[in-house]
Parts: C-alpha cells; sequence; structure tokens
C-alpha cells in the first residue's frame, strides 16, 4: 500500500474524503514503478486542497434503505496555505437484512512556501456502530448451503460491531536542488476495536437445519505507524533519462486481540427467529503482537525515448514478529531477507511495445478467518515472487490492447483437517491477463479485460492427499466490461457493466466448488447547470438480474452475494 508512492502500513486506508483516485500497479502499469511488490501495490492518490474555494455535497439513498449525505471542500487561507475538509453520514441496509450507522470526517492542510516545497499534514476519522454480525454457514457435508433469503436477519440485535478507525499523516515534498528531490511520508493508522462478534451456523444441513454459535471479543486494539524518507536524483542525458532513488522504510504495528467467549445456542434452523437476551460475557486474557520492520533500497529507473524503459531495485529487510500469548512466555520470529526486482521494455515501433519482469517480496499473510480455531491470530510474513511478460499494441490510435503471462508463487495458508488456519503447503498460480480499452467512437469508450488462471497447490499436503490440487478461494477466471456511452443529448450519458466469475473451489480437499456466474450493472448520469451551480444526477441498478450465489468467507464458509438494488444521488457544486 502506498499514498502518493510512498510506503503505507494500513488499519483504516485513505478514506474518500482524502483520496483523489486509486491505482493498482501490476504488470505493465508496475513498469518503470520504483520497489514494486510482486502480488502488486495499491497507490492512494491524495486529494490536494486547491487555490479557489469549493463546496461539493452529495445526498445519496438506494432500494436496501442506505441513505448518506457527504461534503467536501476546499479554502484558501493564504497564498501559500490551503484548507482542505470533508464529512459523510449515512445509515446503511445489507443485503442480509443487518443495519449500521457510519460517519467520518477529514481536514488537511496544503502548505506551499515556494514552489520547492509542498507540506501536507492530514487528519481523519471514521466510526461504524450498531452493525449486527450477520450470520456466517457452514454446511455440515460436502455441498453449498441451501437457499438463504435476502433481505432478512433472524439473530439478536445486541452482537454489535462498534468501532473507531483513525488515520494521521504528513506528507512532505522538497526540492533542495536542481534535479534533487526529497519525499517523507509518516502516517498512523489505527483500529479500536469496542465489540466484535462472529456470528456462525456450524453442521448446517441441506434442510436448513444448524447450530448457532455467537463468538464476542473484548474490546480490541489495532495501532501502526508507518512511512517512508526517499531521496531521488534525476539526470537528462538528451533522449535518455536515469532516476536513482534511495529508500527507507518503516512500520512498527501493535496488536492486541483475542481473549473471546464462546455462546453456543445450541440447534437452530435458517429463517426462525432467534432473540436471546445479550448475555454477561466471559472474557479472558488477550494476546499481544507486535511487529517492527526496517527496510533500506536502492532503485534505478532508466527511460530511453522511442527505444525502450529499465528498472531494478535491491531491498535489505529486518522484520521481527513478537507474540505474547497468556499465560506463555513471549515467542519471536524474525527474516532479513534480500529483496528485489527488476523490469523492462522495448519500443518495436510505434505501436508494439514487449515487456517482463521479476519481483520478490516480503508480504503479511492475513489473520485466521472466523472459524477456525486459531480465530484472528495474525499470520507470519510470506516470501513471495512474480514473473511475467507481456505486450501492449496499439490497435487504433484510441484503442490499445495489453496482454501478458505471469507465474506467482507464495506459501498457501488455509484450515487443517483440525481446523487451524495455518501453513498447508505452496500456491502456484499462472495465468494469462488481458484488456483492450479505449474510445470506440467519441462518444463510447469501452474497457474489457480479464484474467484466465491456472492455480495450483504443491507441497506434501497435496501428495499425502490431505490437501486438494486446487487452492481454495481462487476463481479460475474473471472477466469484465465496462463501457459508457454519451449521448448527443448534452450531459447525459449511459454505462454498463458486465463481470464473469469463474468456479471458485470452495473446500480444502476441493470437494465443493462455487458455480461460475455473471453479474450486469446499467447506470446513467446527467450532467446540468442550475444557476451558476453545476449538479450531477447519478441512478444505477446493480445484479440487474438479480443472481442468486455465495461468496466464500474461508474454506467450507459461506455468505450471499447482494441482489438487484437500485441508487441514486445527486450531487451540488458550489
Amino acid at each position: 500500500m502506498r499514498i502518493e508512492g510512498l510506503y503505507f502500513d494500513p488499519y483504516i486506508t485513505l478514506i474518500q474524503r482524502l483520496r483523489q483516485s486509486t491505482s493498482i500497479r501490476v504488470g505493465l502499469s508496475a513498469q518503470g514503478y520504483s520497489f514494486p511488490s510482486p502480488t502488486g501495490i495499491v497507490d492512494y492518490s491524495f486529494r490536494k486542497p486547491g487555490d479557489v474555494a469549493t463546496l461539493s455535497v452529495l445526498a445519496s439513498g438506494d432500494s436496501y434503505g442506505n441513505a448518506g449525505i457527504e461534503a467536501d471542500g476546499a479554502v484558501p487561507l493564504s497564498r501559500t496555505l490551503s484548507l482542505g475538509f470533508g464529512a459523510q453520514g449515512s445509515r446503511n441496509g445489507f443485503y442480509n437484512g443487518t443495519t449500521s450507522w457510519s460517519h467520518n470526517e477529514a481536514v488537511s492542510l496544503r502548505w506551499r512556501p515556494s514552489p520547492d516545497v509542498e507540506i501536507l499534514p492530514f487528519w481523519a476519522r471514521s466510526q461504524v456502530y450498531d452493525d449486527e454480525a450477520g450470520p456466517v454457514y457452514i454446511p455440515a457435508g460436502p455441498y453449498l448451503p441451501p437457499p438463504i433469503p435476502r433481505r432478512r436477519y433472524d439473530g439478536p440485535g445486541w452482537n454489535d460491531y462498534n468501532s473507531v478507525g483513525g488515520l494521521q499523516g504528513i506528507l512532505a515534498t522538497v526540492s533542495p536542488w536542481r534535479d534533487w528531490t526529497v519525499r517523507a511520508g509518516l502516517f498512523r493508522s489505527l483500529y479500536d476495536d469496542r465489540s466484535t462478534f462472529a456470528h456462525l451456523l456450524t453442521d448446517l444441513t441441506p434442510e436448513g437445519r444448524a447450530n448457532r454459535l455467537i463468538i464476542a471479543d473484548p474490546r480490541s486494539r489495532f495501532v501502526s505507524v508507518s512511512g517512508e524518507l526517499r531521496v531521488s536524483r534525476s539526470l537528462a542525458e538528451g533522449p535518455r533519462l536515469h532516476v536513482l532513488h534511495l529508500s527507507f522504510r518503516g512500520r512498527d504495528r501493535r496488536q492486541r486481540y483475542g481473549g473471546s467467549d464462546v455462546l453456543d445456542y445450541g440447534p437452530t434452523r435458517i429463517g426462525e427467529a432467534f432473540r436471546p437476551p445479550e448475555p454477561e460475557y466471559a472474557f479472558t486474557a488477550q494476546t499481544n503482537d507486535r511487529v517492527r520492520q526496517k527496510t533500506v533500497g536502492i532503485a534505478y529507473d532508466g527511460r530511453w525515448r522511442d527505444v525502450g524503459e529499465l528498472s531494478f531495485g535491491l531491498s535489505k529487510t529486518d522484520y521481527a514478529k513478537r507474540f505474547s500469548l497468556p499465560g506463555a512466555l513471549p515467542l519471536e520470529t524474525r527474516s532479513r531477507p534480500w529483496l528485489w526486482n527488476v523490469t523492462g521494455a522495448g519500443f518495436l515501433g510505434p505501436r508494439l511495445a514487449l515487456y517482463a519482469g521479476y519481483a520478490r517480496g516480503l508480504e503479511e499473510s492475513g489473520i485466521a478467518p472466523d472459524n477456525a480455531v486459531n480465530r484472528n491470530q495474525p499470520l507470519p510474513a510470506i516470501l513471495t515472487r512474480q514473473v511475467n511478460a507481456g505486450l501492449r499494441y496499439r490497435l487504433t490510435d484510441t484503442i490499445r490492447l495489453v496482454a501478458g503471462v505471469f507465474d506467482l508463487r507464495k506459501p498457501y495458508y488455509n484450515l487443517d483437517a483440525a481446523g487451524r488456519f495455518g501453513l498447508l503447503g505452496d500456491i502456484v498460480n499462472r495465468g494469462v491477463e488481458f484488456s483492450v480499452a479505449g474510445a470506440v467512437t467519441p462518444r463510447l469508450n469501452v474497457v474489457a479485460g480479464g484474467v484466465l488462471l491456472r492455480p495450483r497447490v504443491t507441497g506434501e499436503g497435496v501428495v499425502l492427499g490431505r490437501v486438494g490440487p486446487r487452492p481454495v478461494g481462487i476463481p479460475t477466471r474473471s472477466l469484465d466490461f465496462n463501457a459508457d456511452w454519451r449521448l448527443p443529448v448534452e450531459g447525459l450519458s449511459f454505462d454498463a457493466g458486465v463481470s464473469n466469475t469463474g468456479r471458485v473451489t470452495a473446500t480444502r480437499d476441493n470437494s465443493v466448488s462455487i458455480p461460475s456466474r455473471t453479474l450486469v450493472d446499467l447506470g446513467a448520469r446527467y450532467r446540468l447547470r442550475v444557476g451558476r451551480r453545476d449538479v450531477t444526477l447519478r441512478a444505477e441498478i446493480r445484479n440487474i438480474g438479480n443472481v442468486y450465489g455465495f461468496e466464500l468467507e474461508s474454506a467450507g464458509a459461506y455468505d450471499i452475494i447482494p441482489g438487484r438494488v437500485a441508487s441514486a444521488y445527486i450531487t451540488v457544486d458550489i
């Protein structure tokens, strides 16, 4: 994760109040991007307050009962200082019948005392409350859950998720000398989970009978301080540009979690009302862990006009994680690997470019899911690597084709036979990715693309038959088509989106899969002026065919996907 290209370790990400756009850096889009990750980089572009006073207000609602209002604006305070601000509040209704309330706020400053200096401090807060934990369905045998009614919640009202998230930080860019740039980012991200619940319907039969478990967690806290200092030097040499980067990245992540109380309410049935009184919880001691990581790296980006590009980087990281389990001595794991990447592209004429790359990285592997006996336990960092190659071809002056192949490898974590989420082997993802994007006509823009994947699990577990050869939760294909058609009527446009997801393996032994599905969304937008104000009206219907299906929560644990939902919003720029 990055903010303006600088390293960021989030619990709460950069919320919309502070975010201008989001870029995914992988494959060809990672060419020339410093210190890439094998599984890709998410880079947030910061919404910088401008030099003109602005205010934009948006009101929205949908057929699920969601309703919200938000406002964002900027005020220049002086010739060199601008203030940005924003807030949002909403009542939320979900596909499973649960509801919640949420709000967020953000403030930022942009200080430019000279053309060579820019300082951006910011603050954001986000809160969710009264968010009931909807059920997760865990069948008793090798089959999918029976049909689950949408928009119906039969559980208690006291199992609410209540959490406060916070993000504070500062971005700085200084150009002390010609061709030199110093950039720095320091961020503090936190979640204060004041109450958390998991709601499980286990041993679910095809007739809808199950056993109801509700797992309650005491107050948990997750805080991460992270950032990067980067010094860059550019050197232009005729048609060639050389850029050298020296980087120091670091983070200090602290977590307090666990101490759960498991409430077994015994036999139940889907659709049967369940309204027990809130119990007295018997929480136990919590687990504490801390991750400290420091990385020093050097990278080079070279670009030769009309010839090609070459980038490479080398980093040394020092990773340490310390566990403090209740009633046990602290445990510590440490890793000090070398990480590197190299990418290159060659331009074979004005229409065709070829590219290839290799990256090796150290990444977090998440936490154990709700249906694991070691629920919520953070997992160790893993080494990942990716090799990819492909081409970019300009079909016309306005349409481009990108196609590539890749081989991504990393350790495979999932539920074992005892229900513990741990290391089961290695996963190899080999596939093809492609996209076609551009203006088909002056009024019609199209973006189409997809991934065809052949994921496989390797290791002793597969050889002994304890683990199936296909990894859990990875679709065999993912295809998307989006079109935007601007009508001759000024300001009016229609858009459509079609997504197809292939079969998803759902259990460790590969005995159950979620079938493939296709979802269609349709929308319209109308921009007009009312007096001196710009107004945008937007309407959309998602999953217009009301397709029914399941979402995989973890191995053998399911939720339903949302059905048809109509939404609309109006934006007024003041």
